[in-house]
């Protein structure tokens, strides 16, 4: 008989649930849907609206956070995504939550100090009950804090084998990698199989899971992969036949191209075959996706530009959580024409000749950085990015197969690179930073003491934390609105009239007055259920209109850098000016720093000469080809 593993099930129990069991259980991967195939924008008003359905389903568990996720509830939905678990726990009291971490990258994109990473899962351990760690090098030594936290906070830990195709990629790699990682936690764990790309064939797979299960034959296998090419069902089916005990998939209403395919199609497939799906309830299944069914058009506007499935992603092995957002930047910056020679041409080029590791975060954003880079500049590693210079100085962890070869390391770091790898090379201790400190700089930026989730936040991605927390202060609690709402392109005028549910199963009424401008503000009259409220803000800020959006080649770019007028190479965010007007500055010398797809991006004097005018500030969103900063050259003597 079945025995649903609950929140706070002991994991000896748990563990044991699944070896006796004759089937095999499923994760509802409804995070990685959502960042895989519509740019990570399921907003909670969502999930909260399907919750108790979901919890009738009979999940092994939900993955519903980590990954980009924690970052964009902040960014993008405006939620404190700690709320957002305590909320999703009070409609789903049955399922086990489960998380993404990316070792010591946490839910962010760079190393985090040890003592940030252990207050981190101590934190999210309160509500999260699997934890999958992974490693874009599989480099087992970053994952090492994590699992002692988890272990230590007595829930499920699920290392993780980052899968690849090449002749590196043998089944006796990843069987040594397994038997590494157990010999750190023991044998109580759930080892992952992340596909992210969802790459090779179901014989390939088969093979894998076999040689897993020959080594260790009691290891609890959970096999995680992508449809991109539109073929992870025979996968999973394979991974099941293999002895794969947990696989990922989706709800079906929601699925699309480049995330996890639809669950029911994997149940149905696996029940001919004799394996059945423990504890599924289908009727539960099918409800979540008729409510689903009716959102979906909601979300139309972030699903990817190109429809079908991508067999050529064996070629290009973008993973599918980069797929929609790397076509979203190619729009943005107009280098959409470019991507067939970026992903078929480029892409695999630079893999291969960085080393052939996995294409996962943060490794798929150097990767394709420096793919995108080379392909609109026509000029290859001479714009390294600070993080490919730091994965070639091994301080994110050692190659696992190859370093690039040495005409690489001396484009990228100059005639002196042997002397720059012997004394800069390999992983920097990161020494533990003043917590207490750091907690009063939150306090400062929003004028309030803050509690130690806030704080956990705000070590993750302080500048967007900040902002999130100012927003709520002035706007209040705005997950609450659907997404016909919060999507709705065109805005509102005078006169509309909008109802709602919010997430406790409320009706609410908004009704759209008269706008009036005053000197330098706005004010619209709003009619909130019933009651007036005036909403008043401020008129377009006229210095924003000194910086011109004009689109420039990156030919013209270079020319104008070259006279000293430093423009934007890539539409992002300035994370740091590092100088100010009338500085002396010389050539290679660092001026600010841009972060785009989620690497940062060192902006470099082209000149010797003196910052005349800085034209941006920390924390501004450019476009490509907008001007950075002004340099007068220094004359000559």
């Amino acid at each position: 008989m079945f025995n649903r593993i609950l929140p706070n099930t002991p994991p000896e129990d748990g563990l044991r649930i699944l070896r006796e069991s004759k089937g095999y259980f499923i994760t509802n991967t409804a995070r990685d849907l959502s960042q895989s195939d519509f740019k990570n924008r399921i907003l909670p008003h969502t999930d909260f609206m399907v919750a108790s359905e979901r919890d009738e389903a009979g999940f092994f568990s939900l993955e519903i956070t980590g990954g980009a996720s924690v970052h964009v509830d902040l960014l993008r939905k405006q939620i404190n995504p700690f709320e957002r678990l305590r909320l999703l726990r009070q409609k789903m009291p049955r399922t086990m939550f489960q998380t993404l971490c990316r070792g010591i990258n946490l839910f962010g994109y760079r190393p985090y100090p040890e003592n940030v990473i252990r207050i981190t899962v101590q934190e999210f351990a309160k509500y999260v009950d699997v934890w999958r760690v992974f490693d874009f090098l599989n480099h087992v030594p970053n994952m090492i804090p994590v699992f002692e936290e988890v272990k230590r906070a007595g829930k499920y830990l699920e290392p993780t084998l980052c899968f690849s195709t090449g002749p590196e990629h043998t089944d006796d790699f990843y069987v040594g990698k397994a038997k590494e990682i157990m010999d750190i936690t023991g044998k109580d764990i759930i080892l992952a199989i992340k596909n992210h790309s969802g790459l090779g064939s179901p014989a390939r797979i088969s093979r894998l899971v076999s040689s897993l299960k020959s080594s260790f034959p009691d290891l609890i296998i959970h096999y995680h992969g992508h449809n991109t090419d539109g073929n992870d069902i025979g996968r999973i089916v394979a991974a099941v036949q293999a002895g794969a005990k947990i696989i990922d998939a989706a709800d079906h209403a929601m699925t699309g191209f480049f995330g996890p395919p639809p669950l029911m199609t994997v149940v149905d497939m696996l029940a001919e075959d004799g394996y059945n799906a423990e504890g599924i309830n289908l009727d539960a299944v099918i409800e979540t996706n008729n409510k689903l069914k009716k959102i979906r058009p909601a979300y139309s506007q972030f699903e990817s530009q190109f429809k079908g499935f991508d067999p050529t992603v064996h070629i290009h092995k973008l993973p599918g959580g980069a797929m929609g957002s790397s076509f979203e930047q190619a729009l943005k910056g107009n280098f959409l024409d470019k991507m067939p020679d970026i992903l078929m041409k480029e892409l695999p080029k630079v893999h291969i000749e960085l080393g052939n590791f996995w294409s996962v975060t943060p490794g798929s954003q150097i990767l394709w950085t420096t793919a995108v880079s080379h392909t609109l500049s026509g000029k290859r590693y001479e714009n390294a990015s600070q993080d490919l210079k730091d994965l070639m100085l091994e301080r994110y962890g050692p190659f696992p197969f190859r370093k690039p070869s040495d005409d690489i390391y001396r484009t990228v770091f100059g005639p002196e690179w042997r002397d720059i790898v012997k004394n800069e090379a390999y992983a920097e201790k990161t020494n533990p930073i003043d917590i207490e400190l750091e907690r009063e700089k939150l306090e400062k930026a929003i004028y309030r003491s803050c509690d130690i989730e806030e704080l956990v936040l705000y070590l993750q991605h302080p500048r967007d934390t900040v902002e999130f927390f100012k927003f709520e202060e002035e706007y209040g609690k705005t997950y609450v609105l659907p997404p016909e709402i919060w999507f709705k392109q065109g805005g509102f005028t005078s006169g509309d009239v909008v109802t709602f549910e919010d997430y406790k199963g409320k009706h609410h009424q908004i009704v759209f007055g008269e706008s009036s401008v005053r000197e330098h503000d706005v004010v619209t009259y709003l009619t909130i259920n019933h009651h007036p409220e005036p909403f008043v803000y401020s008129k377009d800020d006229d210095n924003n209109k000194s910086i011109k959006q004009v689109e420039l080649t990156q030919k013209q770019i270079a020319e104008l850098a070259e006279m000293g007028e430093i423009r934007a190479k890539l539409a992002g965010v300035i994370t740091e000016v590092h100088v100010k007007e009338n500085d002396v500055v010389n050539e290679h010398d660092l001026l600010m720093t841009l972060e785009a797809m989620k690497m940062l991006n060192n902006i470099a004097s082209t000149i010797d000469g003196v910052v005349k005018e800085i034209a941006v500030k920390n924390g501004q969103g450019v476009k490509q080809g907008d001007l950075l900063i002004r340099l007068k050259p220094k004359k000559s003597n």
